[in-house]
């Protein structure tokens, strides 16, 4: 981990601060470099879009992000404070397992793939983390999964199991399992893109919603319009480094990069 913040967590975090920091994040696997010190910061109520080619690291910015797996080196911040690693360890020292699992409850996580048990209805889906992460009652616990269901639109379908939804409908249950968790950042990896197309604008309209009542959200997408339409910022990630970042007008409309004017010219 980088020594470039030796004193995050000592000094007091504000609402107008960011959220998010990541700071020199670098990520190898068996000798490729896959992320080479990626930056950004995102603030409370912030939507990030994050485009890109296949393969240019975006998933494993989240998944570190997610403390789903560690950095090779540099830091990761939530309200000011150093997670994934003891705040006061130089070099750093990761967290075990059980300190990982109490950190994690504060970012949700959507997958491409739902991730949704099969022999568990979709209300029991979304209760899971509840009773099992927080130790909530199983009533409380019900009725938080069912407010989550209502606000994806999906509460007449809490006794259903995965098998029996389309694969929107699971990926609106997940997107409940996120929320109900109460989490200050909710990172999506390309959750439209296991869907069939005719299924994606239900996804779409959910995430927007959640924009819209200020949810703090990381969107790894190929989603073109939806970035355009709903970010507040978009990034161009490419070859494990962040090629240009800008508002959706200056991003789309007036780009700066020549990699970035190269990939416009293909997802247009």
């Amino acid at each position: 981990m980088s020594k470039n913040v030796p004193n995050a967590g000592l000094s007091a975090w504000t609402p107008s601060d960011p959220v998010l920091q990541v700071r020199d994040l670098h990520k190898s696997y068996h000798g490729q470099q896959v992320l080479q010190g990626v930056e950004f910061d995102i603030n409370q109520g912030q939507v990030k879009a994050v485009l890109g080619p296949s393969g240019s690291g975006k998933s494993t910015m989240l998944r570190l992000m997610a403390l789903l797996e560690p950095a090779d080196s540099g830091d990761i911040l939530l309200r000011g404070r150093r997670i994934g690693v003891r705040e006061d360890k130089t070099p750093a020292v990761l967290l075990p397992e059980r300190e990982l699992a109490r950190q994690r409850r504060d970012i949700g996580m959507v997958f491409q793939k739902f991730n949704l048990f099969p022999h568990l209805s979709a209300c029991r889906n979304v209760m899971l983390g509840l009773t099992s992460v927080k130790g909530v009652h199983h009533k409380e616990a019900e009725e938080l999964a069912m407010s989550m269901l209502e606000r994806v639109g999906l509460s007449h379908r809490a006794g259903h199991y995965p098998s029996e939804l389309s694969g929107g409908q699971q990926q609106r249950v997940a997107i409940a399992r996120a929320l109900v968790m109460n989490p200050s950042v909710l990172l999506f990896d390309e959750p439209t893109s296991a869907l069939d197309p005719e299924l994606v604008g239900e996804v779409l309209d959910v995430m927007e919603g959640l924009a819209n009542d200020g949810m703090t959200m990381i969107v790894v997408t190929h989603e073109v319009r939806f970035a355009r339409r709903v970010a507040d910022e978009v990034t161009l990630f490419d070859s494990g480094v962040i090629v240009e970042q800008a508002t959706p007008d200056e991003f789309f409309d007036n780009p700066q990069h020549a990699r970035n004017r190269k990939f416009l010219s293909h997802v247009h």
